[in-house]
């Protein structure tokens, strides 16, 4: 048995912004992909995927039935002939390594599923994001739903507000342009759960609350409005004034290290980094007008280009 790929994800816009009703973006990223495989694998990694499997198993048969339910009796069966999921998707890098495992077990045995060639209409998308939701959360809390959901359809999905997502088309990618969004390796695993706990703690004062709504959820807003009418010059000076606010109100969530880096992009403006998914590891997002300038100003960092204009 090999089951069929399901690719990562990259959150363009809106890390936790979404949490609080701002617009966000998501594409999927196919360079990283995971599927379920029963191959006879005995290596190390297929064993212990195999175990973890067995663990969520036990879960997913609590969900309510209401919500969701599957094939456990098959789900069990297929586990105890060794079935693990194969994934290159990096854990703990906010590309949605859970993601795409949720999404490969509700494609094998979720019952009476929603099928990604249906007409997806705004209560399916909500459906699906419901499931989601409540079967990720075994893996870091409370989850929104939206990276198995990006995983599930491969397609980019617009978030108008928590109640309203769309799947949608974004500008197609230009093979001459300089313009890229990348991904920067901080070269340490971010954990979501804690990440999300600072911000919900942050939350509590009027100052933050005040700032996500004026500047934070501004400027979100504007830069997924931006990339998906194409207005690059304007993307450009909205994610600057995104990446600042970052800087100045999202320390903690920001590597160490990377501070000085992230000011460099403002002062030079070779480029402007911004979060990619929770923070505090993983991988950090940049966008340029220059891929070349980026690249030298960031000659000591493997940078991976996601997206072109």
């Amino acid at each position: 048995m090999k089951g069929p790929l399901f690719y990562s994800k990259i959150l363009l816009f809106g890390e936790y912004g979404i949490i609080k009703d701002s617009k966000g973006l998501s594409i999927p990223y196919s360079f990283y992909n995971g599927a379920l495989k029963n191959d006879g694998n005995t290596s190390k990694i297929a064993l212990e995927s195999n175990s973890n499997l067995k663990k969520y198993a036990d879960y997913l048969a609590t969900i309510n039935s209401d919500i969701v339910s599957f094939n456990i009796d098959n789900l069990h069966e297929d586990i105890s002939k060794g079935m693990y999921f194969d994934s290159s998707i990096p854990q703990g890098y906010g590309v949605g390594s859970s993601g795409a495992l949720v999404a490969a077990l509700y494609d094998q045995y979720a019952n009476d599923k929603i099928t990604v060639l249906e007409n997806l209409t705004r209560e399916k998308l909500l459906k699906l994001k419901t499931v989601f939701s409540e079967m990720e959360s075994f893996f870091h809390g409370k989850s929104s739903g939206l990276d198995p959901l990006n995983s599930y359809l491969s397609l980019p999905i617009l978030i108008n507000s928590k109640d309203n997502i769309e799947a949608t088309g974004i500008p197609a990618q230009s093979a001459t342009g300089k313009g890229a969004v990348f991904l920067l390796d901080s070269g340490k695993i971010g954990e979501t759960a804690p990440m999300v706990s600072i911000f919900m703690e942050n939350m509590k004062a009027s100052g933050f609350r005040n700032m996500l709504k004026d500047q934070f959820t501004k400027h979100t807003d504007a830069c997924v409005e931006d990339f998906l009418k194409g207005d690059i010059k304007s993307l450009f000076n909205n994610t600057k004034q995104l990446s600042k606010v970052v800087l100045n109100h999202f320390k903690p969530m920001i590597p160490q290290q990377f501070h000085e880096l992230w000011k460099k992009g403002l002062e030079t403006n070779d480029y402007y980094l911004k979060l990619c998914g929770s923070g505090g590891g993983g991988y950090i997002l940049g966008f340029t007008e220059d891929i070349d300038k980026a690249q030298e100003s960031l000659k000591d960092y493997k940078l991976e280009v996601v997206y072109n204009f």
